[in-house]
């Protein structure tokens, strides 16, 4: 028998004078993931300076956008093996030394090539945060406060990109872009000595109450937290029989490069279309990943609502993330309210990115009420990868071939066009794939399914 019953009853409630440490623990994990999307942000704000120094076009900042996620999906395959190996502690703290030193790095390329080869180092290190980041909540939250604590620490993307359009434009007007890279860079190493500093697993945490390490691990199967890291280890091609790993990959895969594409190309949007410049870029751009600050959080408290109503968390979280995507899906009309009023567009993109880190912060944690805590890690490397493979499908063949076209033709709004029908479709896609591969989201018993 491979599957057990649908989900572990939901953890009792947390009591008064509890202990909050688990809190501090995912504070550090935002902090992390702030970092993480800040360094990868500064591009896209420093390509009016780049273009202009070394000559690119829209193919060539595609080509150097696909460097980045060929790496980060590669990695993602095989990073979260290595955390899942080394620990959060180790693996976590491996990843963002290397990504910090990848971000400054930046400062030191003279070609474009330079710049796909930086990328791409980036892309690789920086594939570590969210396996360890999935892994660090498994172990410190119990179910039922694992999608709000994933989307608290995931809506620290969110403030990296707003960080980002203050910040980094006004550096590379006051001291040069390449101090722009050096600067976010150097954050890393502030996240370094904090991690080292309070983070320890929760069976090895001075700091941790017995009554609050008692309710992290009061799921039915979580008794033993001892065995999370004394536990075999499962192979990749073992997660890919079943159909659990499927669903998420395939939620990823579809998603994903949504985002990338938020990430990549709205300051270009917003110049191209709207004719923004430098700093006039910043406070839409912040705008928006604020809105979607707000809306990680939110799509972490939408299934808890639920969970509390006695719902079943398979039926909150599926749900949760079927009203979520049917909230991306007025994207297809940003050009038409922008031609009233460039905030109207702005507003909807930024509905949009919300909607998707409320759905990250599900998709996330659908992983963890599927699979045991020693394969979270693993899994979410698979999706992540999954995730990458389909940005840079549309980066290739969409982006960088359709957006060369018609701005070739001097129609850039119709290449928008159609990348707005793309996001507003692909999470209705998504949660339809997700809901036949596992329809009630049953765990899976590694155990069980190694001697069956």
């Amino acid at each position: 028998m491979i599957q057990t019953s649908t989900a572990a009853p939901p953890a009792a409630p947390a009591a008064p004078g509890l202990g909050k440490y688990r809190w501090t623990i995912c504070g550090l994990v935002f902090f992390a993931t702030t970092v993480n999307y800040l360094d990868r942000a500064v591009i896209s704000l420093l390509k009016p300076y780049l273009e202009t120094e070394f000559r690119w076009n829209a193919g060539d900042y595609a080509n150097i956008e696909i460097a980045f996620k060929l790496a980060y999906s590669l990695g993602m395959l095989g990073v979260g093996r290595v955390i899942d190996r080394l620990g959060t502690k180790i693996g976590y703290a491996l990843s963002t030394f290397l990504w910090s030193l990848a971000a400054i790095g930046h400062a030191f390329v003279s070609s474009t090539i330079g710049f796909s080869v930086a990328r791409a180092f980036l892309g690789v290190t920086e594939a570590g945060n969210f396996p360890a980041a999935i892994k660090t909540t498994a172990e410190w939250f119990p179910q039922r406060e694992r999608a709000l604590a994933t989307g608290i620490f995931n809506s620290g993307s969110n403030v990296g990109a707003i960080i980002a359009p203050l910040t980094v434009p006004l550096i590379a007007e006051t001291i040069g872009w390449k101090w722009a890279f050096v600067i976010t860079g150097a954050l890393g190493f502030v996240w370094l000595a904090l991690w080292f500093w309070l983070y320890e697993v929760p069976a090895h945490q001075a700091r941790l109450t017995k009554a609050e390490f008692d309710y992290i691990h009061s799921d039915v199967d979580d008794q033993a937290a001892a065995a999370i890291t004394t536990e075999p280890k499962v192979s990749w091609f073992k997660l890919l029989t079943f159909r659990q790993t499927w669903a998420f990959v395939l939620g990823k895969f579809l998603t994903d490069p949504v985002w990338w594409f938020y990430l990549f190309w709205l300051p270009d949007f917003l110049s191209k279309q709207y004719g923004l410049k430098g700093t006039d870029i910043a406070l839409p751009v912040a705008l928006v990943y604020l809105l979607s600050s707000v809306g990680s959080v939110g799509g972490g408290w939408i299934p808890l609502s639920f969970i509390k109503q006695g719902w079943a968390p398979f039926r909150a979280r599926k749900t949760s993330m079927l009203l979520i995507a049917l909230c991306v899906f007025p994207i297809v009309f940003a050009q038409q309210l922008g031609q009233v009023n460039m905030w109207l567009a702005v507003l909807v993109i930024g509905i949009a990115a919300a909607a998707h880190q409320a759905w990250s912060a599900n998709i996330f944690t659908t992983v963890s009420d599927m699979f045991p805590k020693r394969a979270v890690a693993s899994v979410t490397g698979i999706g992540g990868m999954a995730g990458g493979l389909g940005g840079i499908l549309l980066s290739a063949l969409v982006q960088k071939r359709m957006f060369v076209y018609y701005e070739g033709l001097g129609q850039l709004d119709k290449a928008y066009f159609i990348m707005f029908w793309i996001c507003g479709g692909a999470y209705l896609l998504a949660w339809v794939l997700m809901h036949f591969l596992a329809p009630r989201m049953r765990r899976i018993d590694l155990d069980a399914a190694r001697t069956s």
